[in-house]
């Protein structure tokens, strides 16, 4: 077995099965995806202290909390590590994409490896011993980096893989991250429960064994990563005449990129489509409870401030399944929309996200307030279905038109378009909702324009999708500059395309099997809780 790190070490020989990449990026996308899930260990670290009941200091700042050991943590002070999660995400992508070009997937693997589950077992640490700063740097600051170079680590590597299909290569990775919560937070909750004492939550214990499963999955999935031969292309396939037109063949080096207009122009389609997205996911569950209060429960007559406790924990709990039916859609979203752009390209792919996206935005709160609940479900289901799909189309888009040499690189500087979304949706939505309940809106109306003004989001990024052309050729590298980056031994093995074209094996099975049958199992869960909404 090959157990180097080097990026020349791991060029694929003849026989290789290219099908056993996906399951490589696939066993790390589903660990560090757990990133999603985090939130449902909030609440038990709440009463870290006071087990029972929290320990509540009514004068308690964030900067008190970073040191306590007296007082219970707020749930918002815990936010901050899921805040960090995403800023660190887009940023260290950013910063270190050039190296994980450079060093190969595996090497990134392996570091995102000991990233996440170090920064798991740096946060147990923090939770044993009553300090949040230890938990900020532990999941948050080196959790955080190890978050963005594990998302990044497959992309170039799949692209390169599957000339033929970039947007399923890809849409079956990046799934993989919208997949992790829905198989890490029922294990968090399962391993809690197994761990919780009289003097304790269990969250520490769980942290532990989390990150020793996770080690396993990413490291196997690291090692598991080879990359093609330079100049290597399936077995009888050659691009088509129509897509010559919208895909390059030339590579544009990674410190010129972001001169290009092209650049800002993707990063806006990103920023602007998933601002949308992020606005619905962070406002989900309220927004259901607040819309339609008693009728989520046979009560037509009751607005939301009417319910008494009981009535509004029985809402709470139909909010959790629509919560969960998005995140399938959400993940669904990310393997059928990649896929659908191989076969329409990618620009039509993002034209229909934001014509269809602003229809549905735009009519939500008419199918909310005549529609009825399951046609605003089914309206927010695809929104989200396209919100997933955005991130799976991107790296597939970037390699259209800039290449494929430098596409990770470039793909982590367009991710600073997701951690400025994470900003921009989640305080546009907050601060308007605050600004109509200050106005005296009916909560069932508070959300209408929210939504109109996340439909103008996507007339911007409309606009932004259809300015997109091919480069200009005096962007792309010269022959001669491009084989000096290749790796010697991508360039020796360049003429032996028997390389990836194996069968669908016993090994490739078993390989699948490793991360599906998780998926699935976690699916089946989702559906579950899903399914309170429908009765």
């Amino acid at each position: 077995m090959n157990l180097s790190l080097e990026r020349d070490a791991i060029v694929a020989g003849p026989g290789f099965n290219r099908w056993l990449v996906p399951p490589a990026a696939l066993a790390i996308h589903l660990c560090i995806g757990m990133a999603y899930g985090f939130s449902v260990f909030w609440l038990p670290l709440s009463r870290a202290i006071g087990i029972a009941k929290p320990v509540a200091c009514p004068d308690l700042t964030l900067a008190g909390a970073l040191f306590t050991t007296q007082c219970d943590w707020r749930v918002a002070d815990l936010g901050w590590i899921y805040t960090l999660f995403f800023v660190l995400l887009g940023s260290s992508a950013a910063i270190w994409g050039g190296w994980v070009e450079r060093q190969g997937p595996r090497k990134a693997g392996v570091v995102a490896a000991l990233c996440w589950c170090g920064g798991m077992l740096v946060s147990a640490a923090g939770v044993a011993s009553h300090q949040l700063w230890l938990m900020l740097i532990g999941s948050g600051l080196i959790g955080g980096i190890g978050l963005g170079l594990g998302y990044i680590s497959p992309v170039s590597t799949l692209i390169k893989w599957f000339p033929d299909r970039r947007g399923m290569a890809t849409g079956m990775a990046i799934m993989g991250f919208g997949g992790g919560a829905m198989i890490g937070a029922p294990l968090a909750e399962r391993l809690m429960g197994a761990f919780r004492g009289p003097d304790t939550v269990g969250v520490w214990q769980s942290f532990v064994v989390m990150a020793a499963i996770y080690v396993v999955f990413m490291m196997g999935g690291a090692f598991g990563y080879r990359v093609p031969p330079a100049g290597w292309r399936p077995q009888g396939w050659a691009p088509s005449a129509d897509a010559s037109a919208s895909i390059t063949t030339g590579h544009v080096h990674v410190r010129d990129a972001h001169r290009t207009r092209q650049f800002w122009l993707i990063w806006a389609v990103l920023c602007l489509n998933v601002s949308a997205g992020i606005g619905v996911i962070g406002m989900a569950s309220p927004m259901l409870q607040e819309i339609f209060g008693g009728r989520l429960i046979g009560e037509p007559a009751l607005g939301f401030a009417a319910l008494n406790d009981e009535q509004r924990k029985a809402i709470a709990v139909i909010a959790a399944g629509f919560t969960g039916l998005l995140s399938l859609f959400n993940i669904a979203g990310r393997f059928f929309w990649a896929s659908l752009s191989d076969r329409i390209g990618r620009r039509a792919t993002y034209a229909t996200f934001f014509c269809l996206g602003i229809a549905l935005y735009a009519g939500s709160p008419w199918a909310a307030h005549v529609g009825g609940l399951p046609l605003f479900v089914a309206f927010v289901c695809v929104i989200l279905s396209m919100y997933g799909g955005g991130f799976a189309t991107i790296p597939a888009y970037i390699a259209d038109i800039f290449g494929t040499q430098f596409v990770g690189a470039i793909h982590g500087r367009i991710l600073t378009a997701w951690s400025t979304a994470g900003i921009i949706g989640p305080v546009v939505v907050n601060y308007v909702r605050e600004a109509e309940l200050a106005a005296g809106v009916p909560r069932n109306l508070v959300y209408d324009v929210t939504l109109y003004i996340l439909a103008a989001f996507l007339v911007c990024g409309l606009i932004a999708t259809l300015l997109i052309r091919p480069l200009d050729a005096k962007w792309f590298m010269s022959k001669e500059e491009l084989d000096g980056l290749q790796a010697k031994s991508e360039i020796a093995h360049a003429g032996d395309h028997d390389v990836g074209n194996g069968r669908f094996d016993l090994t490739t099975a078993l390989a699948w099997a490793a991360v599906g049958l998780p998926l699935l199992a976690g699916a089946a869960v989702t559906l579950t809780s899903a399914s309170v909404l429908f009765r």
